[in-house]
């Protein structure tokens, strides 16, 4: 990274004034105003000169400045509009030299099937907490081409997105980033780097997408982890029930698939997810 001057506190108040944002609590805008955190995150995503990165939910541009000055192209995608608008001519006032290195796309992430050219192999962002993990599985669904994702999540969320199976924070969450990759938290991060200062501590998550040929079909595998955790007290073969035509059926299609009828969603990794639904056809 070079020696680009990156927005600090007085820089984010100052273009929040000139933009009339007020950050509110609806989109999860807690913007970072600390030049050694978004440093940190480029470095924990491990992206560099040949990486084009999609950022969801830019913000102001802390996160963005620091990407470009480190990665071959960033596409931005942000659901405000005059953050969209802010976000080109903040970078073409601060660094021009990098300004053809953006492009922003104006649009609610999750509603994204495309982006334009070049293609993302990297996701890195500050994403809002009531969006997170959809926006996760959203982007590893629809852009294979992205091989690793380091997002900043409230650490709650971290936690459960890195939870292994018997884990008290193991559910829907984990298992299904597990169907793309491997997933580790590697950071945590404090209140006082946001602004607004949020009401609870943030982490960062990284997951790295592995090339897998699981035989089954994506969504008949969360059809039944869905079904699983949605009555995670009971056995599988009674949460299953629904979702297998009865539960005897769901009895054999357990046996079949080498797992405990009585058994609990939150005991099976996404291996046996699978098996389960190949052998329920």
């Amino acid at each position: 990274m070079s020696d680009l001057r990156l927005l600090g506190a007085r820089d984010i108040r100052e273009l929040a004034t000139r933009y009339g944002v007020i950050p509110t609590k609806q989109r999860g805008q807690n913007f970072v105003i600390d030049a050694n955190t978004v440093r940190m995150i480029v470095a924990r995503a491990g992206v560099g000169t040949d990486d084009v990165v999609a950022e969801v939910g830019p913000g102001l541009g802390s996160l963005t400045l620091a990407l470009l000055d480190t990665c071959a192209h960033v596409t931005a995608i942000e659901i405000d509009e005059v953050l969209a608008a802010g976000l080109a001519q903040t970078v073409a006032e601060r660094a021009p030299q990098l300004a053809g290195k953006l492009a922003v796309v104006a649009a609610d992430a999750l509603s994204v099937k495309h982006l334009p050219a070049p293609e993302p192999t990297a996701m890195v962002s500050n994403l809002p907490y009531n969006v997170a993990v959809p926006v996760v599985l959203h982007f590893l669904a629809a852009f294979p081409s992205i091989a690793t994702i380091l997002v900043m999540v409230q650490a709650e969320v971290a936690d459960r997105l890195a939870a292994g199976p018997g884990s008290r924070t193991y559910g829907v969450p984990s298992a299904k980033v597990r169907w793309y990759g491997s997933v580790e938290r590697v950071g945590s991060i404090g209140r006082n780097v946001f602004w607004p200062a949020p009401n609870v501590d943030s982490a960062l998550v990284l997951i790295r997408r592995e090339t897998r040929e699981w035989g089954v079909a994506r969504e008949r595998v969360f059809t039944l982890i869905d079904a699983g955790f949605a009555q995670r007290r009971k056995t599988l073969r009674a949460a299953l029930a629904g979702v297998l035509g009865g539960s005897a059926a769901a009895e054999s299609a357990l046996k079949a698939a080498g797992i405990d009828p009585q058994a609990r969603a939150e005991t099976l990794g996404i291996d046996a997810w699978v098996r389960l639904a190949a052998s329920a056809g």
